[in-house]
């Protein structure tokens, strides 16, 4: 039934991908998922060893690297994958979909929890970078290219470096129909811009200061 699922979330959400049998005989990201679930049933039986074994080959193979130790929810969807890295401690939850390049990862060598927590339904665009042990919310998106460094809110956006909460828009997204990772405005640039004005404004008027002074 988990297998099916994860089936059903591909088909959904990718729209390259045309039968199960294509997906199941595949798509890295539904084999690195199944190396996975056996990997995290060694992890938890103190096999670490052996799950770590499993890990790598998986890695090797698939090109996605994710520790035994990391919790993953329900119709977990990878698209492309190569080069994704999910720390020991992550924690991910159901309806998650992460492009290629993402990094759940950690910002130093501290011990216990220091990997994020993402939760349902969120949506992690190409090469974001998710780093410390904070959350990010249900329904949230995270933009293609974004560090995240801080908690997002649920059912919202970030964007930039470091990313920025740039919507929350109180509405669950639908990621079958919607998966926009980078049609969001920079607020960064959104200031940059403002300043550029304000300064364009001051030069005209010191212009004006200026002849006004010459004429008289």
């Amino acid at each position: 039934m988990a297998l099916r699922e994860t089936l059903n979330a591909y088909k959904a959400r990718d729209p390259a991908a045309r039968s199960s049998i294509e997906i199941f005989l595949l798509y890295p990201g539904v084999h690195a998922t199944i190396n996975h679930r056996f990997a995290h049933w060694l992890y938890k039986r103190k096999l670490r060893f052996l799950a770590r074994v499993v890990s790598q080959w998986s890695r090797f193979w698939t090109g996605i690297e994710i520790h035994p130790g990391a919790t993953i929810g329900r119709r977990f969807v990878i698209d492309h994958g190569f080069g994704i890295v999910i720390g020991e401690t992550a924690e991910i939850g159901d309806d998650v979909l992460l492009y290629q390049g993402v990094t759940l990862g950690g910002t130093g060598k501290d011990t216990g929890k220091r990997h994020p927590t993402i939760g349902n339904n969120v949506l992690i665009g190409a090469g974001a970078k998710v780093l410390g042990p904070f959350r990010v919310g249900d329904n949230s998106r995270i933009a293609a290219g974004a560090v995240v460094l801080k908690e997002v809110p649920a059912e919202s956006t970030a964007v930039g470096v470091p990313a920025r909460v740039v919507r929350v828009s109180g509405q669950k997204p639908d990621f079958a129909s919607e998966l926009d990772q980078i049609g969001y405005t920079d607020p960064v640039a959104v200031e940059m811009s403002a300043m550029r004005g304000q300064l364009e404004a001051l030069e005209e008027r010191l212009v004006e200061i200026s002849r006004d002074s010459s004429g008289l």
